[in-house]
């Protein structure tokens, strides 16, 4: 078992949404761990907020299986181009789109940018997410309840209504959920009722898409070291982050890398529906 960090962590605060370099100590993306052994060879794959944490190590780790990747994110074009740098030193091909998913327009030229650049598409990792935290809920605007839910779960139907057209029988798609979807962080209202809602449209999709061969699945994760704990958390609960779950520290974006794997191999097909929890020993009930 790696060594990874445990908190107390240096007290540190960044500007949303985050860059991977500022955070101390830096997460790991699996880039020395992981090693593939062509469990998607030849496949596509959209992965949205692949710029940092999760989605950077489950776009690496795609790619060291034998995946092409389009990197869809926002903004962040430090940590974007570092992504791709490593999904190409993996031998793959690396399409970056910067953009905003709350827009339904852009959500379909993510799909067409994959079928056009990539030749279609295979898996879609909705995995970019926006949380606040607040301590009291007259402090969240309605402004930040609508953009939560926006990014959070709007962002999924429109990818996956414009991505499932260019599907074909295998093909899988995953969400990012969290522990909060069963579990919620009180100081995470509106995030983590997105999550709630994201692991329920993720068993409802799986329903209606089995019909045509394509699996809907989640990944809920616990506390994940990644720049938005830094971005969006106080410097005292970051300084301690991960502390509450039995193994007493933060995941890092590599250790659930494989999870996604799974979800996305084909030799998984009779898996849909499922929500795998990635949590440190902390159950999902």
């Amino acid at each position: 078992m790696l060594d990874y960090p445990h908190p107390p962590f240096p007290n540190q605060k960044q500007p949303m949404p985050g860059v991977t370099k500022k955070m101390t100590p830096v997460p790991d993306h699996g880039e020395k761990s992981y090693k593939g052994s062509g469990r998607l060879e030849g496949l596509t794959a959209v992965i949205t907020g692949a710029d940092s944490g999760i989605g950077r190590a489950v776009a690496l780790a795609y790619a060291r299986e034998g995946a092409d990747v389009l990197i869809s994110y926002l903004q962040e074009e430090e940590d974007a181009r570092e992504t791709q740098r490593l999904v190409e030193e993996a031998g793959r091909k690396a399409v970056l789109l910067p953009g905003d998913i709350q827009d339904p327009a852009h959500c379909r030229k993510i799909i067409e940018k994959a079928v056009s650049e990539l030749g279609g598409i295979d898996i879609l990792v909705n995995n970019a997410a926006h949380q606040a935290t607040f301590s009291e809920i007259e402090d969240i605007s309605d402004e930040e309840w609508d953009l939560t839910f926006r990014v959070n779960i709007h962002a999924m139907f429109y990818l996956a209504k414009a991505a499932v057209p260019h599907m074909k029988d295998g093909g899988s798609i995953i969400n990012t959920a969290s522990i909060n979807s069963d579990d919620p962080n009180p100081t995470l209202l509106a995030y983590a009722t997105t999550k709630g809602a994201i692991q329920n449209f993720t068993a409802g999709l799986a329903k209606m898409l089995a019909p045509r061969g394509i699996r809907a699945n989640a990944v809920a994760p616990g506390p994940i070291w990644t720049p938005l704990i830094p971005a969006t958390m106080p410097e005292d609960v970051v300084s301690k982050f991960g502390s509450q779950v039995p193994m007493k520290r933060p995941g890092q974006p590599a250790e659930l890398a494989t999870a996604y794997v799974m979800l996305a191999d084909p030799l998984s097909s009779y898996v849909s529906g499922a929500t795998i929890a990635v949590t440190g020993g902390r159950p999902i009930l």
